[in-house]
C-alpha cells in the first residue's frame, strides 16, 4: 500500500513540475496560439497552431514586416462565454498556464511603427509607407492592398497593423478614427512575434515574417 501510494506521489509531483516548466517557458520565451479567424490567409489558416517569440517584445525591436500576436487593445475581439461551467473552469486554468490563447487575442502584420505615415489611395493602389511603395508578396491572392482611401501617422510606442486578407480583416483600419490614434496598437500589448506554424502537419512552415519587402522604406523623420 506504502509503495502505490508513492507511486502516485511522484506521478502528481512529476506532473506539477511539468506545469510549472511548461508554464515559465511560455510566460517568458514561447506561447502557443490557435488561429480564429480567415484574416491572415493565405499565410496563417483557421485552425493552424502558431508558436511566437515572447522575447523580441521584451527585448527586441518590433519590425514592419512582422507578423505579431497582441492583446485587444480595445474591443477589437468580443470574448464567447462557454455554456459549461466544467470546460470553461477548464478553459481558464489553461488560459493562466498558457495551454491554451485567450480569444482576446489577435494576429496581423505590422506595416508601420511609430512615427511612419502609412497611406494609401484605395482600390488599384499600392500601400505607401513614408511615402515609398510597398510591394506585398505576402497578401492573399486576389487581394488589393486596401479597398478605401487612408493616410495615417502612428504615434510613438505604437504599431500599425493590417491583415494578410485585407478584405476580410478588422485591423487597424477598421478600428481608426483617420488619424492613426485609435487603430495603432501599443507595443506593450504585443504579446510575440510569429515563429512557426506548428499544426496541423501540413501546414507546418515558418519565416512568415517580411522585414524585407520594407526594405526600401526610409526611417521616419
Amino acid at each position: 500500500m506504502e509503495g502505490k501510494a508513492k507511486l502516485w506521489r511522484d506521478r502528481v509531483i512529476l506532473v506539477a513540475v511539468v506545469w510549472a516548466v511548461w508554464a515559465l517557458i511560455t510566460t517568458f520565451l514561447v506561447q502557443p496560439f490557435r488561429i480564429p479567424s480567415a484574416s491572415m490567409e493565405n499565410t496563417l489558416q483557421i485552425g493552424d497552431r502558431i508558436v511566437v517569440n515572447k522575447i523580441t517584445p521584451r527585448f527586441g525591436e518590433v519590425k514592419r514586416g512582422d507578423v505579431v500576436v497582441f492583446k485587444d487593445p480595445g474591443d477589437w475581439t468580443q470574448p464567447v462565454p462557454s455554456g459549461n461551467a466544467v470546460f470553461g473552469a477548464i478553459r481558464k486554468v489553461a488560459e493562466v498556464t498558457h495551454l491554451s490563447a485567450s480569444g482576446s487575442h489577435l494576429v496581423k502584420r505590422v506595416v508601420g511603427v511609430g512615427g511612419d505615415k502609412v497611406s494609401c489611395e484605395g482600390l488599384g493602389n499600392k500601400l505607401k509607407v513614408n511615402g515609398v511603395e510597398v510591394d506585398e508578396p505576402y497578401l492573399k491572392s486576389g487581394v488589393q492592398p486596401c479597398a478605401e482611401k487612408f493616410s495615417i501617422t502612428v504615434p510613438d510606442n505604437k504599431v500599425w497593423v493590417m491583415g494578410d486578407n485585407r478584405s476580410d480583416s478588422a485591423d487597424s483600419r477598421f478600428h481608426d478614427d483617420g488619424t492613426g490614434k485609435l487603430g495603432s496598437v501599443p507595443l506593450s500589448d504585443i504579446t510575440g512575434k510569429g515563429l512557426a506554424v506548428v499544426w496541423p502537419i501540413g501546414n507546418v512552415s515558418g519565416g512568415h515574417n517580411a522585414e524585407e519587402a520594407f526594405a526600401k522604406v526610409p526611417a521616419a523623420k
